[in-house]
Parts: structure tokens; C-alpha cells; sequence
């Protein structure tokens, strides 16, 4: 379901809460990929479980140091037998909404499992001058498809309260990952967009370089921004019939501030063709049009009749995939003894919503749909700006026939 072809093909919608493997949307590089290599040049490459090996060394541009650096040359880089000698003990799981920064919608939504990229760090003994951790994927050993991201070496050591580890991730809905979800291994960072989640992880570099070395800064993106709260919808009607109930459900893609309230806003619209977006549902706001009260930050959509939808529980069953629909394992954020989450919506993650609209008279109307997070702040703010994450507000279009 899909309102007036809103959502893309393949919409985390389609497939309940969690999506599939092959059915998570891509935004892929390398030419050719690296998963469509014949088997033989990927076990040649480490893109197979049995062959792959991750090393943690020095910048050698920099002046960090490592007491034992872990290299191919030297038989100490990490293998996959190594990998879940340390997951017997360490391995964690979480849900996480993979999504683009530069898209409107989720890729997909899936239960990640992997071991903290902080253990394997410390397995090469950094001793002294590392600011930052730079991450490279196998990209057919080609300097000009290099992709690579980076972190704040705290960021990796360290988990502020209420987040979680970043992750050399191996799973995916309790399944070893495959090679287009970027298997054998790939980084997960949980609030970040996709590009920071680095498929095809081959090598981890220890630097003192204090700057970010992205592929994605090179776009014009804005390589630090956490994941947004917005809200989309799923399944809003073209046309109706004058006392027929409107019914309308989305969902929201749950960022770094949370998720209070969905809402929606329908407004009458003039004959003729589609009024164009006002400005302010596409996020580019001026500071005149912002008031500040008692720490809440207001924008000029609160002039609207925006009346609350109805966030929805959390699934009992979670996925097709999994046996009787039960998420394996305990991810983190849930309760073990009722296998739910402790609270919801969780961050970094989807939550569905919907509403019912009665007694709509004939005409032509304009649907909108926002959401407003935890700190009160309503979509786009507090980041409206789109190359730090899109999140303007929907606009479709609804005819009420006699």
C-alpha cells in the first residue's frame, strides 16, 4: 500500500516489521559489485566467510602507534573463526532502520547481531596519539572506488547512556549476512545513515588525524548528523466518497530525539492543480519564523489543525523469517522475561501509526503528515536542512466526491 506512489518499490511497509534480506532497498557502489564477483575472486578477496580476514593497523600517515597491529602480512588479522571465538561472549543484537540521508524513506529494517568494533580495537593495543577510527570496505582494489567512513575513536570505546555498540556485524534477522548486505562482515553504527555502515568491512585504521575522511563528505553531505524523526505515509487514499471515513496509516522513521506523537493536517485545497509546497513543509526555515518558549522550540506549522494519530504497539510477531515470528536472542533495549521492548518506539528504528477522519465534506483537500519528537520539537526541525537527512513534510492530495 502506498499513498499516490509516495513509497518507493520495496517498501520496509510490504514485508512486516522486519525486512528481509533481499528485499532491503540498496544504495550501492562499485563497479562491479563487489557481491556479483565470481566465488573464486571473492574467496581471493576475503568476500567469503572462510577467506575473510579484517585488519587494525596504524595511519601511516599520522604518529600513531599500535602494540600489535593486526596485518595479513604478519598472520595476525582478524578471520571469521576469530570473529566468533569473541562473539561466544560478546555478541550483541539490536534493531536499526538502515536508511540513506539523501532518500525520503527506510531502506529496511532488521535485527542486527555482531561483536563491538571496540574489542577488536583494543586486540591491536593501541598505546598512544589516535583520535579517530577510519573503516574501509573491499571495493575490487580500485583507489578510485575507495569508500570509506570514520568515528571519533570515543564514539567506539564508549556508549553514551541509552545507545548502542557500533558493531562488526556478521547477522542480520538471525542470518549470516550475504553478500549484498555487505557479507561476510560489515560496520553498523546504530544512529547513523547508512553511509557510516560500511558493506564489505576489510580494514580498520587507527589515525591521528583529527579530520573526517568520508567518501560521503565529497557529496556535500553532512557526515555527522544522527538519523531524523519523520514521519511518512503508507496508505492515503487518492479519492473518497463525501461521508465515507478517511483512513490513513503511515510510519515513522524514529531518530536520535525519539518519537511522541505522529499528527496529521487536513486542509482545504483550490480547484485546479496541485497548490505547491509552502515553504515551511519543506524545511528550509528562517529564524524570524522560529519562538522559543520555556525551551521549546516552535515553527509556523503549529498555525495548523494538526490533530494526533495513533502510534502503534510494537509487533508480537516480528518477521516471516523468523521461527513463529520471535526475534532470536534478546536484543538490547528489550525485556528478556517478556521478550518485548522496554519502552516504545525504539530509536533508530520505524514505529507505524494511523488515523480515522470522519464527516468530510465534498471538495479537494491537502494531507500532511508530521511527527514531533521527545524534545517537543516538531518535522523538519531541529535539522531541516537536507544534507543533513531528509525529513520535509508529506504533502497528497485528496478528493472528497459527493
Amino acid at each position: 500500500m502506498r499513498a499516490n506512489s509516495s513509497m518507493p518499490p520495496n517498501s520496509v511497509a510490504e514485508y512486516g516489521y522486519l525486512t528481509p534480506q533481499d528485499k532491503f532497498g540498496d544504495v550501492e557502489r562499485g563497479n562491479p559489485l563487489p557481491y556479483t564477483l565470481p566465488p573464486a575472486k571473492r574467496r581471493e578477496v576475503g568476500l567469503e566467510r572462510d577467506t575473510w580476514r579484517l585488519e587494525v593497523v596504524a595511519d601511516p600517515e599520522s604518529n600513531s602507534r599500535l602494540d600489535r597491529p593486526l596485518t595479513e602480512d604478519a598472520g595476525t588479522a582478524l578471520d571469521f573463526s576469530g570473529l566468533m571465538k569473541l562473539a561466544e561472549r560478546n555478541s550483541v543484537r539490536y534493531l536499526k532502520a538502515m536508511t540513506c540521508n539523501n532518500l525520503g524513506e527506510p531502506l529496511g529494517v532488521g535485527l542486527w547481531e555482531g561483536v563491538p568494533l571496540r574489542l577488536v580495537i583494543w586486540m591491536a593495543q593501541p598505546r598512544l596519539n589516535v583520535r579517530r577510527v577510519y573503516y574501509y570496505g573491499y571495493h575490487n582494489d580500485d583507489p578510485k572506488q575507495v569508500f570509506q567512513s570514520s568515528l571519533p575513536l570515543g564514539r567506539v570505546l564508549e556508549d553514551p547512556p541509552g545507545e548502542m555498540p557500533v558493531i562488526l556485524a556478521y547477522k542480520l534477522n538471525g542470518e549470516f549476512l550475504s553478500g549484498r548486505r555487505g557479507g561476510p562482515v560489515r560496520m553498523v553504527v546504530p544512529e547513523a545513515y547508512g553511509f557510516k555502515s560500511v558493506k564489505w568491512l576489510k580494514r580498520v585504521v587507527l589515525t591521528n588525524d583529527h579530520r573526517a575522511n568520508d567518501t560521503y563528505a565529497l557529496g556535500n553531505n553532512d557526515i555527522d548528523s544522527p538519523m531524523k524523526t519523520f514521519a511518512r505515509f503508507v496508505h492515503a487514499p487518492e479519492r473518497i466518497k463525501a461521508g465515507e471515513p478517511l483512513k490513513i496509516s503511515g510510519l515513522a522513521q524514529v531518530g536520535v530525539s525519539g518519537l511522541a506523537r505522529v499528527q496529521y493536517w487536513l486542509e482545504s485545497a483550490p480547484a485546479g492543480p496541485e497548490p505547491p509546497q509552502d515553504r515551511r513543509f519543506h524545511g528550509r526555515m528562517y529564524r524570524h519564523e522560529l519562538r522559543v518558549e520555556d525551551g521549546v522550540m516552535y515553527v509556523p506549522e503549529d498555525d495548523g489543525d494538526w490533530k494526533d494519530a495513533t502510534i502503534l504497539p510494537p509487533p508480537t510477531r516480528w518477521g516471516e523469517m523468523l521461527p513463529e515470528g520471535r526475534l532470536p536472542g534478546t536484543p538490547l533495549f528489550f525485556d528478556p522475561t517478556t521478550g518485548m521492548p522496554r519502552q516504545w518506539p525504539l530509536r533508530y528504528t520505524i514505529a507505524y501509526w494511523s488515523a480515522v477522519v470522519e464527516g468530510i465534506k465534498p471538495g479537494r483537500y491537502a494531507l500532511r503528515c508530521r511527527s514531533i519528537d521527545n524534545n517537543g520539537a516538531a518535522q523538519p526541525m531541529p535539522r531541516p536542512f537536507a544534507k543533513s537527512g531528509r525529513a520535509e513534510i508529506q504533502q497528497v492530495m485528496l478528493e472528497v466526491e459527493p
